[in-house]
Formats: C-alpha cells, structure tokens, sequence
C-alpha cells in the first residue's frame, strides 16, 4: 500500500492540464482544462488496499473521498484511514478530505448512494450484488466497476505455441479478479490442433470445461455450456469455449456475451487483429497478449480506483486522469455577441 502511494505521489498532477486550446475568429481565447471532480464515494468489498489506493488516487486528483468497506475488513479500513487523515493534516490539508463510515450496515450503504446534495461521483469496487443494489438505489452519478467476462480468441493466424501459454495465463494465474479469462474462442481452421492440447493443459491445472457441440467435438470430455455459461463472470477454475467459423463470428460471439472489459486475440495476422480491435465493443482490447495486463498499474498508472465497463465518463482502468473532468475557459478583451 505505502508503494503504491508512493507511485501515485510520483505521477503529474493532472489538475490544470489544458487538454486543448483555440483561438475564435473575433478573438476569443478558448481553453478547455482538467479539473477536480468534486467528492467522490466509492463503496467495496474486503480488500483494505482499497481504502489507501483511493484515498491517494482521489487527493492527488483534487477530489475529497468517502469511503464505505465492508465490515469484514473494517478494523484494518479504520487504522488505514485514521494513519491517511493524521497525515493528511500533518501536511496542512483538511484530514476530511478523506472519510471512512464505520457504519457497514446496507441501509448507510443506501443512503450514501442517494446524498445527491453531497457526492458528485460513486464508484463501486465489488461483486454483482453491490453493483445491482446501486443500479437499482443510486441517486448520485455512477462509474459502474463491472463484470469481467474476458474473452481470448485464437484466430487460424495464431501461433499456437505462444496462444497455449497465454490462454493458461490468463485463465488460471490469478482467477478471481475481473481481468481472467472466462471463456475462450477458437477459429475452426486451427480447433483441431489447438483444442485438445489447451484443454489438456487447462484440465491439468484443475480447470473445468464446458464447450459448445462444435468445440465438444474436438474434446469431448468437456462438459454442455449453456447460454447462461457463456455469459457467466466465473472467478472460479471454469472456463467456457466456442469454435468459430470465422473471424465474424467470433466478434459476434464476443459482443454478445462479453461485458465490455476486456477483450483479447491472438493472431499473426494484423488485419485480423485490426478487425477484431475495431468491431469488438470493450473498453480494452489485447492483440497477443493476456488479459491480465488490463490494471492501472500495468498500464503505467500507479494505481486504479478501479475499471470501468460503462462508456461515460471513464472507460478502461480509472487513474488520476478519469477522476477528473473539464471545464472551459474563455478569455477575451471585451467581446460581446451581436
């Protein structure tokens, strides 16, 4: 935790940062700068790292922060908080830039997500039930941290080799966080090299399949994957296959099923892999390589207050930058409009 407030204390200051700027025809200077959002909640569950990766994301970005953990980690919440705030007003800054509610009961949770008079953004850290109950409660702005199911697709391009290594990877390295794979697709040309030799591979690792008729073909110790398979965020050692037909198809299959996280080929053709980076609708695509490197830290952030499935205002892993908005700033030299 102390690391990675000391990568986010490393990064720019992304408030005043003019992102663009431009000059009107009868003179008027237009410039449009990053500014603080305002007080931003996040509510999660269990992991107590949260609550120093927000507090540290959300004062280098200018914005106050009220935090809600769960009571299953409301002790180490409490002390981390309590050692931000003294050193928060050590330095001169209000120690209620940071706030902790100790009160873990749903009905605060609630009631936090409806102060529309008080907070200017939620973000929630946690599973499906959090994310429902604030979809169906919240009054204040949302950034929906959502599922993950990821996909990986094994284009006939592929060098099989190189996919097997990065289909185990992203399946069973770490497999409860929102960036492994839960499913893979596997274009036909090659499923009868590749299929069998991955599913061994996953299966030796304790992995369970469950497939599609077609990819059932090519390993038919795999199990019958449903609709709802397809569909599902396992966080778990199951993984669900297709067999495609074709590039398309595979986009097809993905959009349908996917989530908008993250979204991985693994092709050596760079059409193909231009192709699936236009038309698959997440808000990270892979091009060979596993879609576990979808974090803030690996992407050079520092930290993540999360990552985002929605497509306003953040999308991707959310730093110091999609803690931040703009406004404009118009300088002229007594203009009035005719």
């Amino acid at each position: 935790m102390a690391g990675g407030l000391r990568q986010v204390a490393s990064l720019a200051d992304p408030v005043g940062e003019v992102l663009d700027q431009w000059t009107r025809p009868n003179g008027l200077a237009i410039s449009k700068v990053r500014v603080p959002i305002g007080v931003i909640a996040i509510i999660y569950e269990n992991r107590p790292n949260v609550t120093s990766d927000a507090a540290g994301l959300c004062l280098k970005s200018g914005n106050a922060t009220i935090l809600r953990g769960s009571s299953t980690a409301l002790h180490s919440n409490v002390a981390i908080a309590g050692l931000l705030r003294a050193a928060i007003g050590k330095e001169g800054l209000p120690p209620d830039a940071v706030v902790l509610l100790e009160d873990t009961a749903h009905e605060t949770a609630v009631e936090l997500m409806q102060l529309t008079d008080y907070v200017d953004c939620l973000i929630p850290r946690g599973g499906h039930a959090l994310v429902q109950s604030i979809l169906d409660n919240a009054k204040v702005p949302t950034v929906i941290d959502g599922d993950g199911n990821c996909h990986v697709y094994v284009d006939a391009a592929a060098d099989l080799d190189e996919a097997l290594k990065i289909v185990l990877n992203a399946k069973t390295q770490r497999t409860s966080v929102c960036n492994a794979a839960e499913s893979l697709v596997v274009h036909e040309a090659v499923a009868d090299e590749f299929l069998p030799r991955v599913c061994e591979a996953l299966a030796a690792k304790g992995v369970e399949l469950v497939g599609d008729e077609a990819a059932r073909q090519h390993y038919p110790a795999m199990g019958q994957a449903s609709d709802d398979d397809f569909g599902r965020e396992y966080l778990d050692m199951k993984i669900s296959i297709a067999v495609a037909p074709d590039l398309e198809a595979a986009i097809d299959h993905i959009n349908r099923y996917g989530t908008g996280h993250t979204e991985a080929i693994l092709t050596g053709d760079p059409a193909a892999a231009d192709r699936f980076a236009a038309a698959v609708d997440a808000g990270t695509v892979m091009v060979n390589a596993s879609t576990r490197f979808t974090d803030g830290e690996e992407f050079g952030f520092g930290a993540e207050i999360g990552i985002s499935t929605q497509k306003l205002h953040a999308r991707g892993p959310m730093a110091l930058a999609e803690l931040t908005t703009y406004k404009y700033v118009v300088r002229g030299d007594g203009q009035i409009r005719e």
